[in-house]
Formats: structure tokens, C-alpha cells, sequence
């Protein structure tokens, strides 16, 4: 039996969801993780639950995330001569301004290469030394790391044309940030497993000292899932509020030390933008002074352009948690994996995408 085919036991989930019927007195939970969203709609879980513990999408999605306004940036970059755009595949069909993408760019002679790591990047700023070879910096605290050891790399090997366009977003401001709306009804939340394996449970203590709320770092295999959400379920049952990290096999408490030195010896905490949300404070992650010269803000004179935001896309209400995928007007009609209208059916972790490949009609 493959190791984790013992987390897909048919049995053992009956005997949770069992459990969670029948002791639920109701509970509206939020995961905040792309790979978890999928979980759920693959497992099917989303539909086995009781009808009083309600599963929110949050912004677990690092593609969705991303502003209209970085998008526009790093289109007018992408348009630049002597500039290569080097990024992760799933930004290339994300809408911009006028319904331009990276794709579109690419098709109008911009030089757009995906790559798998970005490490590969550095590779390409060796063999197009005539160009300014930009990486793409989108992701959580689980990318962020290797960006910086990238940085690094750069930064020893002397390669001047290597930038990077920081974008990366942090889990825990962004929790804050949802939580100060006062719309907003969240009474617990299942943590990210990979973003956890790089901070630790440590930094979500705040949910539930000052927030009241309990939180589960959990996996991504149904027995994962349930386990959580039997623990919301049982916590919101007792008043409690206790943080756990149930996910002990990937994640330890005190996270990866050295993956985090990584990280804030080349990044520093900043304020940053976030789809739907907006600015929330120390939710970002800039490049410090010390490597300037590959910050592609700094060195080739970016700024983040005004943009209107994308017609009709209800892209920011899904990931607050405000509006389900199929509740979008557009939803399955102008709107589809063939031609999306927002970042959240483009990614293979965005809400509607999974909505909409699982066929889930709430």
C-alpha cells in the first residue's frame, strides 16, 4: 500500500464525517491555501459536509492574488525591448489590462520563457548576457526561499542582467487583513500545509489570542482534511480557540529556521497589494538595499501603473470569501477555463477553476 493511500481510507473518512454530522453545531471555516481548495473539491469532501459547517475559499491562491495593478507592470515590462520575462507557467494566460496576458505578449514579439525553477532563470541571464533577463516573483513564504537564494547566487556569480520583480505575498498579515473586515464571519480556518513547512505554527498564534478563533496547519489527503474540520467543528462547539499544527509528518512548529534566514537576509517585510483586498501592511515582501541592482523596480525604473479593474470579474469577492464561484454572473458562461475572465479560473489552484473541473453546483 503507497503511504499515502492510508489518508484516502474510505472507511476511516466515513467514520470522521460520521463523527462531524453528528456532533456540528454549525461552523463557517476558511482554507487559505490553492492546494487545499482543489483537496476539497477533489475529495468531494465539499459536498459530504452537514449543511451547518460551511466551507469559505480564501486567498490561498498566489496567481489570484496578484493585483491588476502588478499585472499591468509586469505586461509594460514584458513590452520593453532587451527585456526576457521569465516566469512560472501559470501567469501566462492571467487577464490584464484590455484582456492583454503574457500569452498576448508574447504573440506581439515579447520575450516571455517559462521556467520550472528560478534557478532556471539565473541560467538564462548567463546565456542572454545582452539582455535584462526579469523573473517573476509571485508566491507565498513556500517560493519566496529559493527567489532569495537565487538573489543570492546572482549576486555572487556577478550576473547584473538578473532581476527580480518581488511580488510575493505573506499568509499570516493577509489573515489579519481578512479578519479586520467587518463583513467578514470566519470561525475557524485551515492553515496551509507548504507555507507552514517554512513559517512554523508560531506565526498564527495571533488567531487565536487575539482573535478567538481556533486554526488547523493540516495536510492535503481527506483524513487531513476531516481530522481539521472535526477539530473546528469540536472547538467551535467548546468556545475554544487553540492554533494546532495536525500536520506534524511535513510541518515542524518552529518551521524551516534556515529557509526563513534565507529569505529576510535578501527580502524585508513591506506593505503590499492584494486582489479584492487591497493594501494590507507588512503582507509583502521587498528586496533589500544590499541587492538593489537585481530589484527590477529600482534598476529599470518600474512603477505600478492605475488601472481600472477587469469588467465584470468577481475575482475579489471569492477570494474574501464573500461569493461562491458559481454565484459570478459570468460564471460557466463568458467566464471559463478557455476564457477566463479573472485569475481565479486561470490558475490550476484558483476557486473557480476547481468550481468549474469538479462541475460543483452548491
Amino acid at each position: 500500500m503507497n503511504f499515502l493511500d492510508k489518508f484516502r481510507d474510505p472507511e476511516l473518512c466515513r467514520r470522521l464525517l460520521d463523527l462531524i454530522h453528528k456532533e456540528s453545531k454549525g461552523v463557517r471555516f476558511m482554507e487559505v491555501c490553492g492546494t487545499h481548495t482543489v483537496s476539497i473539491f477533489q475529495s468531494g469532501i465539499h459536498t459530504l459536509l452537514p449543511d451547518n459547517v460551511v466551507h469559505l475559499t480564501g486567498p490561498g491562491c498566489p496567481v489570484c492574488v496578484t493585483h491588476d495593478r502588478e499585472v499591468a507592470a509586469y505586461l509594460e515590462l514584458a513590452a520593453r525591448p532587451g527585456v526576457t520575462i521569465a516566469t512560472f507557467g501559470d501567469l501566462m494566460k492571467v487577464p490584464g489590462p484590455k484582456g492583454r496576458n503574457l500569452k498576448t505578449a508574447q504573440a506581439d514579439g515579447a520575450d516571455v520563457r517559462v521556467v520550472y525553477s528560478p534557478f532556471d532563470s539565473l541560467e538564462l541571464a548567463r546565456k542572454l548576457q545582452d539582455r535584462q533577463v526579469v523573473f517573476l516573483g509571485i508566491g507565498f513564504e513556500t517560493t519566496a526561499p529559493a527567489v532569495a537564494a537565487t538573489l543570492k547566487a546572482a549576486r555572487e556569480q556577478k550576473l547584473a542582467n538578473f532581476k527580480v520583480l518581488p511580488f510575493h505575498k505573506l499568509v499570516p498579515p493577509a489573515l489579519r487583513g481578512l479578519l479586520s473586515d467587518p463583513e467578514m464571519r470566519i470561525e475557524g480556518f485551515i492553515l496551509p500545509g507548504h507555507v507552514s513547512a517554512v513559517i512554523g505554527l508560531d506565526p498564527y498564534k495571533f488567531l487565536g489570542d487575539d482573535c478567538g478563533l481556533p486554526a488547523a496547519i493540516t495536510g492535503f489527503e481527506p483524513l487531513d482534511l476531516l481530522q481539521a474540520l472535526l477539530f473546528l467543528v469540536r472547538q467551535k462547539n467548546t468556545g475554544g480557540h487553540e492554533v494546532v499544527n495536525q500536520y506534524r509528518r511535513v510541518v515542524a512548529d518552529a518551521g524551516n529556521p534556515k529557509a526563513m534566514q534565507v529569505m529576510y537576509e535578501v527580502f524585508e517585510p513591506a506593505d503590499a497589494l492584494w486582489r479584492g483586498i487591497g493594501t494590507i501592511p507588512g503582507s509583502g515582501l521587498a528586496i533589500r538595499e544590499e541587492y538593489a541592482e537585481h530589484d527590477a523596480f529600482r534598476a529599470l525604473n518600474l512603477t505600478l501603473p492605475e488601472v481600472p479593474p477587469l469588467p465584470g470579474c468577481r475575482c475579489g469577492e471569492v477570494l474574501k470569501g464573500k461569493m461562491r464561484p458559481d454565484q459570478c454572473p459570468l460564471f460557466k458562461k463568458a467566464c471559463t477555463p478557455a476564457t477566463p475572465v479573472g485569475p481565479c479560473m486561470v490558475s490550476t489552484e484558483g476557486s473557480c477553476a476547481a468550481y468549474f473541473k469538479y462541475q460543483l453546483d452548491a
